[in-house]
């Protein structure tokens, strides 16, 4: 697949009883088709793939295939363990997917080559593209520059780094400039917190979990014919939304979905937080300030 644009992050939609709700999968994948976009994730960390069983993984993994009907889908197959890890990945192939997305693990110990080994014997597992993820927030883990460009170079598996590491744009560039020899794409994550930013430093996209990603495909859509003022004016428009969806946990974000109508139900999984009351009545003024008279259902299309 084209590592490139926008791949957003999708959510696993659960019913009140928290039981997966894969109907709102389907109509989540729907939309996503509708509006564009050039790919998708499900099971990372907005999907809450931690609170998943590997039965209720599949299930979610299987049905987000079905739907996309030949859209690139990229499966989250992080685990605490290289085994395990290896059997999500596997898990992952014989579902359709199209890549992996990895995130390495803390151990008690750091250790680069306990890093690199890792992601080598996930390479020898399986024959999917894998998506490096560098979020050390979630991870534990703080990959140096350097690491990343020693398994880009020696494991051709790893196709696209997913860089998430704050501060974003002085690593993108580093990681871009130290791609002398073979050269993979870059793509911006943590909610596109830092998105103008991150383009300015060569990021080839998002990879990431708003609400919105006709914003961010309008971003790089503007970024590609380097007409930077629009990136700017687009990013600042909607940079409080963004700044919105980036408060703990992923209720926010299951909520706009919500009033999407992509999901029936913003349900978190516990032992993570509803969204609160107040919370929703500050989103709702917000996402009328910004986008109004637009039905939130369809594909946004704004000036």
């Amino acid at each position: 697949m084209n590592f490139t644009g926008v791949i957003p992050i999708l959510a696993t939609p659960f019913r009140e009883d928290e039981l997966f709700d894969a109907e709102s999968m389907i109509n989540l994948v729907k939309l996503m088709k509708n509006i564009g976009v050039d790919g998708i994730t499900v099971l990372g960390v907005l999907g809450e793939a931690n609170r998943l069983s590997d039965r209720e993984r599949e299930d979610v993994l299987r049905n987000a295939v079905a739907a996309a009907d030949g859209l690139p889908v990229i499966a989250g197959a992080s685990a605490s363990g290289t085994r395990a890890t290896c059997d999500l990945a596997q898990m992952a192939q014989s579902l359709g997917a199209s890549a992996v997305m990895i995130t390495p693990h803390a151990e008690p110990v750091p250790s680069d080559e306990r890093v690199f080994k890792h992601f080598a014997a996930i390479t020898n597992a399986t024959d999917l593209p894998i998506v490096l993820q560098d979020h050390p927030a979630s991870s534990g883990v703080h990959m140096p520059t350097s690491l990343m460009l020693r398994m880009i170079s020696e494991l051709p598996a790893i196709s696209c780094i997913k860089e998430e590491a704050v501060p974003t744009p002085p690593k993108i560039r580093a990681l871009k400039q130290g791609m002398t020899g073979r050269s993979i794409p870059i793509l911006t994550g943590l909610g596109a917190l830092y998105g103008l930013f991150d383009l300015e430093a060569g990021s080839d996209g998002f990879n990431t979990g708003f609400a919105f990603p006709e914003v961010l495909m309008a971003m790089v859509a503007a970024a590609r014919a380097e007409e930077w003022q629009r990136v700017r004016e687009l990013y600042t428009r909607f940079l409080p939304l963004i700044v919105f969806e980036q408060q703990p946990g992923v209720a926010v974000r299951k909520e706009i979905l919500r009033l999407r109508r992509a999901i029936t139900s913003g349900r978190v999984r516990q032992p993570g937080a509803q969204l609160n009351p107040e919370t929703g009545k500050q989103l709702g003024r917000l996402i009328n300030s910004l986008l109004p008279d637009s039905d939130l259902t369809q594909p946004i299309k704004f000036d």
